[in-house]
């Protein structure tokens, strides 16, 4: 890799962390505009969660045209580019997007919303493929994983900030009970202008400025035979885009498309493994098993992370879980991303050179600090934070965790995969307080599992591990279709279960979810013994 090393380059920094708050924030902030959409819109839950659908898809289809544009030219395009200019053309790619979210809003128009989402995302996926190696430029290599540690930090902030600030924007302050069918949706507008100003204040300081020219030398590994499955997971990713006018033509119940999308994906993928097994030539990176349940867990992770919160607005409105209305939802969707924070934390401790009497009292104190920071946001944002207290029950059974996982993924995936499960099941078999807290403590879950999978996924591939995380990035897909599944399955099971609303029994879904996460520690830790590898001396770092 080429950098610049004699120089000090903490202004370049700040400003690319800056873009990691991007992201938490955008992210985050979707929790809000959910409900306030299908309350706007008159919108179902499955259709409400077609947000998510093209936020996550952007991810997976700006990472597919990279790849198969690499592919094609047999050349890294973005290695070519530049890290540093592929930064600037995301940022401009997401400001395009931002401004012209304005006018889509102001038209009214859901799909044209929706479609603007879908060029944000474009540019947040280039800006994460960029990002991270430029962040470990920035100085020495010692030093990089310190750099994203921070930058994970600040991400995590933003998910913190985002729906606080978002609700304000919508709702006016925080004790202002709003019925968001009576809201005016251009008064979103500022929140675009302001985002438009920042992406291309920060695209003209990359672009500008004197950086470190990033580049990596290394010889670009082709897969002929990987192109089939990825191609098949992108038409099961337009099956959802166009459910409306397949159901239209065939008369097929819009629900079994939905789902067919999921089991295609998850067919290909198993399909993938098996052929891979029995002939290793022409799949490159998915030739390693370890890969492969990778790519599967990393789209579980993404679509169980992201579809608890993006339905918890509805199961938050639904007389169960107190009745309350969207202007109220704010303070429990950052406490829910707060979890996240509090677990990466936490996570980070390991970075530092701790005696082990040191890292246990840190691992007891940060979680406890980290946790005290998400309450002061949600009370300097006037929100009742009282009603928050009680939760700390749910950050101690997590500390609990991380001292018994001790920094070794394959143990602490498998322990919050099982924690997940519980809490799910807590979750499913309770009401009111209770249950909210145990789904929100998905959060809590979901903060270890991608620097966990990703480590256990890319051990041992080698000369493809660029290529393996590149296919992992791509699995951010399961941020895109989890959410409509549950969305849809919440629409058609009331009563399932008597007296059980459909949106409490779509919590069966990230249920679901956890326990495939805790299988795949299992199942890579297996693998990679097989290969030879000491899987309880691995390291783990950074976060999504």
């Amino acid at each position: 890799m080429e950098q610049k090393n004699t120089k000090s380059y903490a202004s370049a920094l700040y400003s690319l962390v800056l873009v990691f708050f991007f992201w938490g924030f955008l992210a985050a902030s979707n929790g809000i505009f959910i409900p306030f959409c299908k309350a706007h819109f008159h919108l179902t839950q499955f259709e409400s969660q077609l947000i998510d659908f093209t936020f996550y898809g952007g991810y997976f289809i700006g990472s597919l045209i990279l790849y198969f544009i690499s592919q094609l030219l047999k050349r890294d395009l973005l290695n070519e580019m530049g890290y540093k200019n592929g930064i600037v053309v995301g940022l401009v790619i997401s400001a395009v997007g931002a401004l012209a979210m304005v006018p889509a809003i102001n038209s009214g128009s859901f799909p044209l919303i929706l479609g603007m989402f879908f060029v944000i995302a474009l540019g947040f996926s280039l800006q994460q493929t960029a990002a991270n190696p430029f962040a470990v430029a920035l100085g020495t290599p010692e030093t990089g994983s310190n750099r994203l540690s921070l930058a994970g930090g600040v991400n995590n902030f933003g998910s913190i900030l985002g729906p606080i600030i978002v609700s304000i924007v919508l709702f006016g302050a925080a004790d202002k009970l709003i019925d968001p069918g009576a809201v005016q949706i251009s008064s979103v507008n500022t929140l675009y202008y302001g985002l438009t100003v920042l992406f291309l204040a920060v695209a003209a300081f990359f672009y500008f400025a004197n950086l470190p020219n990033v580049t990596i030398h290394e010889e670009l590994e082709t897969s002929k035979k990987a192109n089939l499955p990825l191609f098949i997971i992108f038409l099961a990713f337009l099956l959802i885009l166009a459910v409306d006018k397949i159901a239209n033509a065939t008369g097929v119940d819009k629900a079994y498309i939905v789902y067919a999308s999921l089991f295609i994906i998850l067919l290909t993928l198993i399909v993938t493994s098996q052929a891979a097994s029995k002939s290793k030539q022409g799949w490159g990176a998915m030739q390693y098993p370890q890969l492969i349940f990778g790519m599967l867990a990393i789209f579980t992770y993404v679509g169980t992370e992201v579809t608890i919160q993006s339905n918890m607005g509805a199961l938050l409105e639904s007389k169960d879980f107190g009745s309350h209305l969207a202007s109220d939802i704010a303070p429990f969707i950052s406490l829910y991303w707060g979890g996240l924070m509090i677990g990466r934390w936490t996570g980070a401790i390991g970075v530092f050179k701790l005696s082990n009497t040191g890292k246990t009292a840190f691992t007891i104190i940060i979680p406890l600090i980290a946790f005290g920071v998400v309450l002061l946001a949600n009370y300097l944002s006037g929100a009742q934070i009282s009603q928050f207290y009680s939760y700390i029950i749910c950050v101690a059974v997590v500390i609990a965790g991380f001292l018994i996982g001790n920094q070794k993924p394959v143990r602490t995936l498998a322990l919050f995969g099982i924690l997940g499960v519980i809490f799910m099941l807590i979750g499913l078999l309770t009401t009111g307080q209770i249950a909210t807290f145990a789904f929100l403590s998905g959060g809590l879950c979901c903060s270890i599992m991608w620097p966990s999978i990703f480590s256990l996924s890319v051990t041992g591939l080698g000369k493809y591990t660029s290529q393996g995380s590149a296919f992992l990035i791509m699995m951010i897909l399961g941020g895109s279709i989890i959410p409509p599944v549950q969305g849809i399955l919440a629409d058609r099971s009331n009563n399932v279960v008597s007296g059980m609303s459909g949106i409490h029994f779509s919590y069966i879904i990230p249920l679901i979810g956890f326990a495939y996460l805790a299988f795949f520690a299992w199942k890579a830790g297996s693998e990679l013994r097989k290969q030879g590898i000491d899987v309880d001396h691995m390291e783990t770092e950074g976060g999504h």
